[in-house]
């Protein structure tokens, strides 16, 4: 449906980046603080790089001291090791304080975010009418926390290499010399073979390893699958007891597990072949760079402490240009988690498209206007499935203040489907709905959302639960003869399942007379109750509320006594 009210939102939805993910947050109206955090979070980082390269030198100092058996320098050493081990220690603790610090507040950010946008415009509804994605709740919990962490930890430790692997350049380029091979001289030569060495492990790496993108974005899709499927038993835990269902959930939910075995083993053989490779690569860097180094020690060019020192640069430098070798395993999940997280974004910004662009909407759709007159008026409407195929025709009605009408036609004929479609849930089809701009509209379907918490917040839904008195809604229970719970307002509970579904309703009809909306539409609203507590509700409703119009859809006979006017729904002839 396109409301008039928002414009027109013909323009389709930008393709989403993962710099589109990253980007926003830092231009936000929390940048200050942000920005804040990331430069002492950068300027302890670099810090800590400059007590490595202090700790580097120190290692030919010590290493020396102790091949010529030099005791009075030995303590002197030790102190100095001991004040930047302190040191280190220090940075290294407030520098993963402000790294979770600024992690949290990003992924609160994003959290906000991205709720307003699976919320708002009702896309969350048309998300799952249309099954337009999986587990949006998995992506807005888990996935966004991960892609916050994991950004940081990478594009700070990657800063930090590169800053390290230009200082230690410098270090191992200095000291370790040139290699002389007649009539080739080779400046640099170590770092030219930490270079060499890291290069040939990534693209070893990469090759090993790049299968495991999609089979963790498919791992973490199988996962919250399973997790959904056994939340699914776990809130309709009487039905399926009652049906005796214990067999086929357990079938399920072995079959749902059995993607998850599948795809780990996956997981299991590739990683397997990238611990190999990286395994094999780091107990050769434990002796490669002694290995290069030997013939110019051996030749007397430097002593043993400057060979350490050779070694630990090695290291560091070797290291350094193995970051991507080192965060590999980082890098995939991440590239599955922004992968899940862009898909989800280009979801929730297409649906108002996909619906202006399904073929039930080619013909204009349903239009929705906002008007200042009293009524609501339907002209010309007629309701369509999604996929275009005509379901119903409604005739044109005038609904003004006060009025009651019944919704009847047969089985299937759509007539759940005009309430969607009043409510602004359901664009297919064609035709106008003028509405009132200012009235206060409720739709009550056969079994109202009743929020976990206390009594009177699932009273005072959708209003927050301080909205209404004590007495207003004392009285509202008594009047849908629910006496039993009017001391029990602030008691918390899972009230969709404490309640019967009886109770249920006559709540929601509560919920109405609280509220004292303009329009009521009751779909089936009372159809779990007794012929006595529906007529009664049905009374109630009418007496309190003389001034709201009422729609109803309803099979009993015994409901038609309260409404004066009927719309008929009658199907459509289906187009050859």
């Amino acid at each position: 449906m396109i409301d008039t009210r928002t414009g027109n939102t013909q323009q389709k939805a930008d393709e989403v980046s993962a710099w589109s993910l990253i980007k926003p947050y830092w231009v936000s109206e929390e940048r200050g603080i942000a920005w804040g955090l990331l430069v002492a979070i950068i300027a302890i980082n670099m810090t800590v790089v400059w007590i490595n390269v202090r700790l580097n030198s120190w290692n030919a100092d010590f290493y020396n001291a102790l091949q010529n058996k030099n005791v009075r320098d030995f303590p002197h050493l030790l102190l100095i090791f001991t004040g930047l081990a302190f040191a280190y220690i220090l940075l290294a603790v407030y520098g993963q304080y402000l790294r979770q610090m600024l992690a949290f507040r990003w992924r609160q950010w994003l959290t906000n975010r991205f709720l307003e946008q699976w919320l708002g415009d009702k896309a969350f509804y048309r998300i799952e009418r249309d099954r337009l994605t999986d587990n949006p709740d998995q992506r807005i919990s888990d996935d966004l926390q991960s892609f916050a962490t994991t950004t940081l930890s990478l594009s700070l430790d990657l800063l930090s290499t590169l800053v390290t692997l230009v200082t230690f350049i410098t270090i191992l380029w200095t000291i370790a010399g040139a290699l002389t091979l007649t009539p080739i001289v080779i400046p640099g030569y170590m770092v030219w073979a930490a270079a060499l060495y890291a290069i040939a492990g990534s693209l070893i790496i990469q090759k090993v390893g790049h299968p495991l993108v999609s089979i963790n974005y498919q791992q973490q899709k199988v996962e919250a699958d399973f997790r959904f499927g056994l939340i699914r038993v776990r809130e309709n835990a009487e039905q399926i007891a009652f049906y005796d269902g214990i067999s086929t959930e357990t079938t399920n939910a072995k079959t749902i597990f059995q993607r998850i075995r599948d795809n780990w083993w996956m997981i299991m053989k590739y990683t397997k072949r990238m611990t190999f490779v990286l395994s094999f690569y780091g107990q050769i860097a434990i002796i490669f760079p002694i290995m290069v180094a030997a013939p110019r020690y051996f030749a007397g060019a430097f002593s043993f402490g400057v060979l350490m020192q050779i070694s630990s640069a090695f290291g560091t430098v070797s290291n350094s240009f193995s970051w991507f070798i080192n965060s590999y395993s980082t890098l995939v999940e991440w590239r599955a988690t922004v992968n899940r997280l862009r898909e989800f974004k280009r979801v929730m910004r297409s649906t108002h498209i996909r619906e202006e662009t399904s073929p039930a909407t080619e013909r204009g759709g349903i239009n929705l206007h906002y008007t200042s007159t009293p009524a609501l008026t339907t002209n010309g409407l007629m309701l369509a499935r999604p996929n275009g195929t005509p379901l119903s025709r409604v005739a044109d009605v005038s609904i003004e203040p006060g009025s009651r009408w019944l919704v009847v036609g047969p089985s299937g004929s759509g007539k759940s489907t005009l309430m969607r479609a009043l409510a602004g849930l359901w664009p297919f089809g064609d035709g106008t709905i003028d509405a009132p701009v200012d009235a206060k509209m409720m739709f009550i379907p056969q079994m109202s959302y009743l929020p976990i918490g206390t009594l009177r917040a699932a009273l005072s839904y959708p209003s927050p639960g301080g909205t209404f008195s004590d007495e207003e809604s004392r009285e509202v229970l008594r009047l849908c003869n629910l006496e039993g719970y009017v001391d029990r307002l602030d008691e918390s509970a899972h009230w969709a399942r404490s309640l019967s579904p009886g109770e249920q309703q006559r709540l929601a009809a509560a919920r109405v007379l609280l509220h004292k909306p303009d329009f009521v539409f009751l779909d089936e609203a009372t159809s779990a109750l007794d012929t006595e507590n529906e007529l009664h509700i049905y009374n109630t409703l009418v007496e309190r509320l003389q001034k709201a119009a009422i729609l109803s859809v309803a099979h009993r006979e015994s409901v038609a006594m309260f409404h004066d006017y009927k719309i008929e729904i009658e199907r459509a002839l289906v187009e050859a």
